[in-house]
Formats: structure tokens, sequence, C-alpha cells
């Protein structure tokens, strides 16, 4: 997969991405022919344990980053740009979305719409692809007052298509709508000559993106948008208990498990 490709596939075929935080799920998705793996600065809340993506650093993405291309040689992956990477001024942007392209990411992502137009700009021309994000980001959960869906509103339509333009000038290959109503996100994804993957922003988006640990039921969360495919947690959790019972009850290890 590479950026020509992506592009190409918009309104022919859907394009799958997944996120992925470390070697053993890199692997699984990977193994799975999943078009694009994303390391996102969701794994503040699912690896991590923060209440918010806030608090993730460069320092923990490069590192994840680093598994993810260990476990997916061949991938293509596309690196979170984390909250104050980019916002500070373009250089300091160019520098950090450089640290994780040598890491092992093919391309960045960063959140926001007009307002970073000119660092999006800077970013590709330095040589480094751009996927934007628009709609709900996570990183201004506290400006935005929670998880809230965007496009409800005739201000919040006419300021998504106009980013959504704005992003698309700059140079990004493609746009992350995430918590956006379908009508909203279908006009914008026919509004833009590059795809669009939505999260939460309905059937009409050139890709589809979710969070791995949703779709194989690790986490624990219920979201409207999110569709299960396994029970992994109940799996793990029967699995580690029965080997506590087994310890305690003397069964394991038995002579199969002895030198």
């Amino acid at each position: 997969m590479n950026i020509r490709k992506i592009m190409e596939m918009k309104g022919k075929e859907p394009i799958v991405m997944i996120t992925a935080y470390d070697y053993p799920s890199a692997k699984i998705a990977a193994g799975s022919g999943i078009d694009i793996l994303l390391v996102g600065d969701s794994l503040g809340n699912v690896v991590l344990g923060y209440d918010s993506t806030v608090p993730v650093t460069m320092e923990d993405m490069l590192i994840h980053i680093k598994a993810v291309r260990r476990g997916a040689p061949e991938a293509f992956i596309v690196g979170d740009m984390p909250f104050l990477s980019y916002e500070i001024s373009p250089e300091k942007a160019i520098e950090n979305a450089g640290l994780m392209l040598k890491a092992g990411a093919n391309a960045v992502k960063l959140e926001g719409g007009e307002e970073f137009a000119d660092t999006i700009r800077k970013i590709t021309s330095s040589g480094i692809p751009v996927m934007g994000h628009l709609g709900f980001t996570p990183q201004s959960v506290n400006l935005l007052g929670g998880h809230r869906v965007q496009g409800k509103t005739p201000e919040s339509r006419a300021k998504l298509l106009k980013d959504a333009k704005a992003l698309e000038d700059a140079g990004c290959f493609s746009i992350v709508l995430e918590l956006v109503t379908e009508e909203v996100a279908k006009e914008v994804t026919e509004s833009v000559t590059i795809p669009t993957i939505g999260i939460g922003a309905g059937r009409y988006c050139d890709g589809q993106v979710l969070v791995f640990h949703d779709v194989v039921g690790l986490s624990q969360g219920e979201f409207k948008f999110v569709k299960r495919y396994a029970d992994t947690y109940n799996i793990m959790l029967n699995a580690v208990s029965q080997y506590k019972e087994d310890v305690k009850s003397k069964i394991f290890p038995d002579e199969k498990n002895v030198f």
C-alpha cells in the first residue's frame, strides 16, 4: 500500500484502517490484510489508561510506532501527532513529523482544520504525507465539551465543509471524519477529491477506521458506532482465571511441563 493507491481507492473500493499500538496487534492487523495501520494517540486511553489523549507524548508515540513497525514490516503505517507536537510552530511540527517517519511511520495524522492548513502545507512540502482529522477531535475534548457529534447545526456543517477543502488544498492525502452526522459526512466526502475515512461518521465515507481493542472485544466500552467481532476480554479473563486455579490446586505444572 502507498499514498497513490490509497487516493485511487476513493469511490472505488472501501479503505479499511484499524489502530495498532504494539507488536502483537500490528502482527494480527497486518496478517488480516488491513489497508492502513494507525498508531493512534488513542493509545493514551486504550493502552496507557488515561481518560483522554491529551497526556500522550511524542516519546510515547515513537515507542509505539517502532513496536508496530516491528510487528508489521510491510504495512502502511500512519502515526498520530500528539497534543502540542504540531501546534507550537510549523518548524516544530516538521521536526516531530520527521521523527515519526524515522521511527517507522509512512505518514502522520493531525487534528484540526483551516487553522492548521499552513502547518500541513509545510509538512507536506518537506516530503512527509499528512492525513487530516475533522469532526470530533479528541485532543480538543475540553474545548468541545465532551464527545459530541459534529455537523448537527448549519454552522458546524459549513465549518466541516470549509475545513475539508482547506485540508485538501494544503496537501492532505486523506481525512478522518470522527463523530459526524451521516448526511454531512456524505456531503464532505463528495466535496473533496481525497478519500475520507469515517469513525462514527456513517456509511458514505470512502473508508472506515475502528480501534483494534473494540473490534476484537478487548475493551469494555459500549459505542454505537462500533461493531464487536469477538469477545476477547472474557476469553482472556477465563484463561488467566483458569491458570490461577490450576496453580492454586497444584494441577499446573504437571509432568508434561517439567524438564
